[in-house]
């Protein structure tokens, strides 16, 4: 078997058909995928009648769903709230009950899927846009932290309440993400009084990335469009850069990240 050949079977196994990566998707009941043109697909938390809240089933389906769209051929994903009134207000107090009654090794397995569904998501190959309309709390944040871009309208607002419900802001990433967006001083004011950040607030201190006067999802759309319009191995190259230079700390090794993302991004306009 020649290289060439190989190489497109190994292809054809790792990108399938998007068509049949959203049919899979689409089995989720927690989640609703959306596709538009240019190869963007909008993953929506599904719960509308509560407050798009997450539980313990959207958890391990937010982790199964970013592995399926680890290897499909997608430009960028959009992450919102199904309903446009709100992002995600965390996890489903009806469902405290269950977590009470778990031990502590269902406790920590459900921790480690729900870690690895806000891993997945940030390292997936392509730009990622949560697209922000009403309120993103708790586990919601967290959610909206693991994108690359937050598009925010006038209807959002954050929250890192964790405390006021006795836990620890130190969920999914959350306490990494939001040192690095607005400074240590201002995520440990937020962490410690658990207060909500308006749009306009969170535009200006860099917790939302941009502010739109149209819907969330319309401006991350509008976004994505143009970002899709770049070629793709430039846009995956890029973004392994960023995700990759966010956990060095040493310039040489940025450097070194930096160079061998080029020299792919070069071979690949060959």
């Amino acid at each position: 078997m020649s290289m060439s050949t190989a190489a497109g079977q190994w292809n054809r196994v790792s990108r399938r058909p998007l068509a049949d990566v959203l049919d899979e998707l689409r089995t989720a009941r927690t989640l609703a995928f959306d596709e538009h043109d240019g190869g963007i697909v909008v993953m929506s938390v599904n719960r509308p009648h509560r407050a798009n809240s997450q539980t313990i089933e959207m958890f391990g389906e937010i982790a199964w769903a970013t592995a399926i769209l680890r290897n499909a051929p997608l430009r960028a994903l959009v992450v919102a709230g199904a309903g446009g009134k709100t992002f995600c207000t965390g996890f489903d107090l009806d469902e405290v009950d269950v977590l009470a009654r778990m031990s502590v090794s269902e406790f920590t397995d459900l921790v480690e899927t729900a870690a690895s569904g806000s891993t997945g998501l940030r390292a997936l190959p392509y730009p990622v846009i949560a697209a922000v309309s009403g309120p993103a709390a708790g586990g919601g944040l967290s959610l909206a932290l693991a994108a690359d871009i937050r598009i925010a309208d006038h209807t959002a607002s954050f929250s890192a309440g964790f405390v006021r419900v006795g836990l620890s802001i130190g969920e999914l990433g959350t306490s990494w993400n939001l040192i690095r967006l607005i400074g240590p001083g201002r995520a440990s004011e937020l962490a410690f009084t658990g207060r909500t950040v308006r749009a306009a607030e969170a535009h200006r201190i860099g917790l939302a990335d941009l502010l739109t006067e149209t819907a969330a999802l319309d401006a991350a759309l509008e976004l994505a469009e143009t970002i899709a319009e770049n070629p793709a191995d430039s846009m995956r190259s890029t973004k392994n850069a960023f995700v990759r230079n966010l956990e060095i700390s040493s310039f040489r090794s940025a450097v070194e990240v930096d160079t061998r993302g080029q020299a792919l991004a070069m071979q690949a306009r060959r």
